[in-house]
């Protein structure tokens, strides 16, 4: 969780006296996997192509180009996929400052979805890991149930919940007491 984040690189501005708490990606594992089987699909599938062609057709002769250009559009296609998983993971993120809670998501360049809520409106928050690997690694969902229009807050995927689950409760309970706030723990 990365405390030292320069407001530039975020997709948002703070706002005053607003200071950056944590900035969170899911976890390594989710990009992994879907890297892993990009890879498969891309790189096997494409030498599996070619294989295919050269014992077959061949690549001489208009069956064989026509082959080759499937082929490319083929890897094509498994690259520039694999270029926008890499890039919907390095721009999926959640951001908790001293005063809201931010989600924020590009799946491409012409995308962006954001949603934030006030840290003061977080009611209810609970850690939910399910199977072997989110156990063994260590990651899972931080949801936060609010008292906004956005009812449920998921922070899905993260790596350290419970800490995460420790670094929201600790901001918005010093955001209750900055605002007098009588719903503040400790």
């Amino acid at each position: 969780m990365a405390a030292d984040v320069r407001p530039s690189k975020l997709p948002f501005a703070l706002q005053a006296g607003e200071v950056v708490v944590a900035l969170v990606r899911r976890h390594w594992l989710y990009f992994s996997l879907r890297m892993v089987g990009i890879l498969v699909a891309g790189v096997g599938g494409t030498a599996l192509a070619l294989v295919a062609v050269g014992l077959t057709v061949g690549f001489s002769g208009w069956p064989g180009r026509a082959a080759g250009v499937v082929v490319a559009a083929w890897a094509a296609y498994w690259l520039v996929r694999g270029y926008f998983t890499w890039y919907r993971y390095q721009n999926d993120i959640w951001v908790v400052t001293n005063q809201r809670l931010v989600d924020s998501l590009k799946r491409h360049w012409f995308h962006h979805r954001m949603a934030s809520t006030d840290l003061v409106d977080v009611e209810d928050l609970r850690v939910e890991r399910h199977g072997l690997l989110e156990t063994v690694f260590d990651f899972g969902d931080v949801q936060c149930q609010t008292a906004g229009a956005l009812q449920n807050f998921v922070l899905a995927g993260v790596p350290q919940p419970a800490r995460l689950l420790a670094v929201v409760d600790g901001a918005r309970d010093a955001a209750r007491r900055a605002l007098g706030s009588p719903n503040v723990v400790g």
